[in-house]
C-alpha cells in the first residue's frame, strides 16, 4: 500500500525540517516548501493526501488559496496551522473547505490524532465512491468540486433527510434533487416538482395543500395538492425561499405531523412524501431579516448541498460542451462537428453567469448558428456572450495599464499580462486536446477532422503538450 503523501507549506525551515522528520517517523511521505507558489507546483505536479498550510506566507495568503488546493490532484484535505490564529480566520477556514485549524506548535500526540483522523475519513470516503454506484442522472462534470457534491447526493439518496440543494441559477439544482430520488428507496415512486416563484400568494395553500370543491371562488371541484400528490415518493420546491411565511408556517406543521387539512375541509389527510428543496438565495441571511422561518431553515437543511458554479469549474467546461455537442449531433441527425482551439477559449474566459443551464444553450445556439460549417468558431457563440468576452477583454487591457502606472507597482510574482495570457491559452489547448482525443476515442482520422487540424500539426501540439498520440487509421 503506497504511503499516505503529506506536503507542509511554511516559510520557516525549521518548523517544516521539525514537522517532516515527525510525519515521515509516523510512516508518511513528507516534503515541503517555504512558499505558497512553490507549494503550488508541487501539488500540481503530484497527488497528496494532506496539505499542512501556514496563513502568513510571503508570496501570499493561505486562507485564500484552499478553494485552490482542493482542485489539486487528489484533492488534498487542509489543515491550516499558523501562529496568527483568530476566529474569523478560524470561520473562513472551515467555510472554505479546510479539514481543521490548529494553532502553534503542535504537539506530537495532537499530530498523531489529527492524521489518524484524517486519514481515516479519507479511506472511508475511497471506499464509498467505490461502493456506491450513483446514477448521475444527466449530471455532467468530473471535477473536485463537483464530485463533492455528488459525494453529498449520494449520501442523502441513501438516507430519508430533509435535503437543502443551494447555488445560482441554472447550476442544477433540479437535476440533483431527481437524481438524488432515483438513487434512493422512493425510486419508481412519485418525483413532484413546484416551482415556488410561479406559486400566486391567494393560491398558495390550495397548491401545496389541495381543496375541496366549493372552498373558495372559482373552486368548482375537488383538488389534490402536490403534497398529497407526492405521497410514497418526493416532492421538489424549488426556490422555497419564495414561500409567503403563513404558507411557511403550515409546511413546518406538516414536515412535523406528515398530517394536513386541505382548504375548506373538515378532516386531515396524511401524506408520506420526502421532501427536497432548493434555493438560489441566501436563507440564513433571509432567516436574520425575518423573511423566512428560521425552524423551518433547520427543517429544511437536515442535509446541506452546495452547488458550485461552473466558473469555478473550468475542468468540466470543455467536458460538459463536447458531450452536448455530441447529444445535439445525433437529435439534430447531424455529423459531429469540430471546434477550433479559438472557440474552446472563448469557452474557457467566459464566466458563465447562467451555469449550465447558460452553456447548454450557447453550444446550441452555436450550432444551430453554424449551419453546415463542420468547425464551431467564436463567432457563433451568442452575440452577448462574444460582446461580453470583447468587452472583458479591453477592460483588463486597459485596467491593467493604470493599476501598474498610476496605482501601485506589479507584485514580483504576478505574471505580465503576456505571460498570463499565453499560459491561459495553453492549458486551453491542452484541455482541448485531451478532450478531443478522449471524445475520438484516439483516432487520427477523426481528430483531424473535428479539430480542423493537419496530421502533421496535431502530433506538434500534442508533443508541444507530452500528451499521447492517437492511434493511426
Amino acid at each position: 500500500m503506497p504511503l499516505a503523501q503529506i506536503l507542509v507549506i511554511d516559510d520557516d525551515p525549521q518548523i517544516c525540517d521539525m514537522l517532516c522528520l515527525h510525519l515521515q517517523h509516523m510512516g508518511y511521505a513528507a516534503e515541503f516548501a517555504l512558499t505558497l507558489n512553490a507549494g503550488m507546483v508541487k501539488l500540481f505536479s503530484g497527488a497528496f493526501d494532506v496539505v499542512f498550510l501556514d496563513v502568513l506566507l510571503p508570496d501570499g495568503d493561505g486562507l485564500k488559496a484552499i478553494p485552490e488546493i482542493k482542485t489539486a490532484p487528489g484533492s488534498p484535505e487542509i489543515i491550516i496551522f499558523t501562529a496568527a490564529g483568530n476566529p474569523n480566520g478560524a470561520e473562513l477556514a472551515i467555510k472554505s473547505g479546510a479539514w481543521d485549524y490548529v494553532e502553534k506548535p503542535l504537539r506530537v500526540k495532537e499530530l498523531i490524532l489529527l492524521l489518524t483522523r484524517t486519514m481515516q475519513y479519507r479511506g472511508a470516503k475511497t471506499e464509498r465512491r467505490l461502493r456506491t454506484s450513483f446514477k448521475r442522472i444527466g449530471i455532467l462534470g468530473s471535477s473536485p468540486e463537483i464530485q463533492s457534491s455528488i459525494d453529498l447526493a449520494a449520501e442523502a439518496a441513501s438516507s430519508e433527510e430533509s435535503v437543502l440543494i443551494t447555488g445560482q441559477t441554472g447550476a442544477g439544482k433540479e437535476l440533483f434533487a431527481q437524481a438524488i430520488h432515483e438513487n434512493s428507496r422512493r425510486s419508481g415512486k412519485p418525483f413532484v416538482v413546484l416551482d415556488c416563484t410561479a406559486i400566486p400568494s391567494t393560491l398558495a395553500a390550495s397548491i401545496l395543500f389541495g381543496h375541496q370543491k366549493g372552498s373558495f371562488t372559482g373552486a368548482d371541484k375537488h383538488h389534490t395538492g402536490v403534497i398529497k400528490q407526492a405521497d410514497g415518493g418526493a416532492l421538489f420546491l424549488d426556490e422555497v425561499g419564495e414561500l409567503p411565511l403563513d404558507i411557511q408556517a403550515g409546511l413546518l406543521r406538516v414536515l412535523q405531523e406528515r398530517r394536513f387539512r386541505p382548504v375548506g375541509s373538515t378532516e386531515e389527510v396524511s401524506s408520506d412524501f420526502r421532501l427536497l428543496s432548493a434555493s438560489n438565495r441566501n436563507l440564513a441571511q433571509m432567516v436574520e431579516t425575518g423573511r423566512f422561518r428560521e425552524d423551518l431553515y433547520f427543517r429544511l437543511k437536515s442535509l446541506e448541498i452546495p452547488l458550485p458554479p461552473l466558473k469555478v469549474r473550468a475542468k468540466d467546461t470543455l467536458e460538459i460542451a463536447l458531450i452536448h455537442l455530441r447529444q445535439l449531433s445525433e437529435t439534430y441527425g447531424a455529423g459531429t462537428k469540430g471546434v477550433s482551439p479559438e472557440f474552446c477559449e472563448a469557452l474557457l474566459s467566459y464566466d458563465w453567469p447562467g451555469n449550465v443551464r447558460e452553456l447548454l444553450f450557447a453550444i446550441e445556439r452555436a450550432m444551430v448558428s453554424s449551419g453546415n460549417d463542420p468547425v464551431l468558431f467564436p463567432k457563433h457563440l451568442p452575440t452577448n456572450i462574444r460582446v461580453k468576452l470583447a468587452r472583458s477583454s479591453v477592460g483588463r487591457g486597459y485596467a491593467g495599464e493604470t493599476s501598474e502606472r498610476a496605482v501601485t507597482p506589479r507584485p514580483a510574482q504576478l505574471p505580465s499580462l503576456k505571460e498570463y495570457r499565453n499560459s491561459m491559452i495553453d492549458e486551453a489547448e491542452k484541455n482541448y486536446l485531451r478532450q478531443l482525443v478522449s471524445l475520438t476515442g484516439g483516432s487520427m482520422r477523426e481528430s483531424c477532422r473535428i479539430s480542423g487540424l493537419s496530421q502533421s500539426r496535431l502530433y506538434h501540439l500534442l508533443k508541444i503538450h507530452k500528451l499521447p498520440r492517437p492511434k493511426a487509421d
